[in-house]
């Protein structure tokens, strides 16, 4: 469902990826890992397109880089889901209006909207905070949201940048434990992390960004290494 292929990207003559490879299956979860500005953030821009290649391309099942159009790029975002270590929610609405201007800003009926809040704040367990402001909430609480937000338009792809990164062991524990929950019904996920204690916890694939330059597969988790 998803290639990456020889990719080559830098900021201003400072390199980050030279020959770039990966491949995602349907259904897979996979762990990133690597050092503080390894390109964790940058391989997953690249994915939903907020950043093009130089050589190469990413290709996202009918989308590829290297022929995209502008206007596509909102139609190929709506099959992904984004989580941000920092949550991005609007602090000025609540938490129902928070997911459901995800959809009205795409035109759906406010029947369908009030089903799929819902629906994905059941999901992160949550439903009983839909009145709340982002303010009101706890770290956890408000990734869990953002969580609810990004699976709301039922993503075939979810991506999560350092969402641990901001909360304590056994919230992050708990916000693992809902994306493997989510990967479990069908939702392919892409985690990128610095935390290695938090990654041996869990057996799945791990691929490591070392050098600027490449992605390895790491077999045994317990085999990681602090860098």
């Amino acid at each position: 469902m998803l290639e990456i292929n020889d990719v080559e990207f830098s900021y201003q003559n400072q390199e980050v990826f030279t020959g770039l490879n990966f491949k995602l299956l349907p259904g897979e979860f996979t762990f990133l890992i690597g050092k503080s500005g390894a390109g964790k953030s940058t391989f997953l821009k690249l994915i939903y397109m907020d950043l093009l290649p130089q050589k190469g391309y990413v290709r996202f099942e009918k989308y590829d880089s290297s022929v995209i159009k502008n206007r596509d790029i909102p139609f190929l975002r709506r099959k992904m889901g984004v989580i941000f270590q920092d949550f991005k929610l609007l602090r000025d609405r609540t938490v129902y209006d928070n997911l459901a201007f995800v959809l009205e800003v795409t035109g759906t009926p406010g029947k369908e909207i009030r089903k799929r809040v819902f629906d994905s704040l059941t999901e992160v367990g949550l439903l009983h905070k839909q009145k709340n402001y982002p303010h009101e909430l706890s770290g956890g609480e408000q990734q869990r949201v953002a969580i609810a937000r990004a699976i709301i338009n039922h993503p075939v792809l979810l991506l999560a940048d350092e969402p641990t990164g901001n909360l304590d062991p056994e919230t992050s524990n708990e916000i693992l434990e809902i994306l493997k929950k989510i990967n479990s019904r069908g939702t392919s996920v892409i985690c990128a992390t610095h935390n290695y204690d938090l990654v041996r916890k869990f057996n799945t694939r791990i691929i490591k960004l070392e050098h600027n330059k490449a992605v390895k597969v790491v077999i045994k988790p317990k085999a990681v290494l602090y860098t």
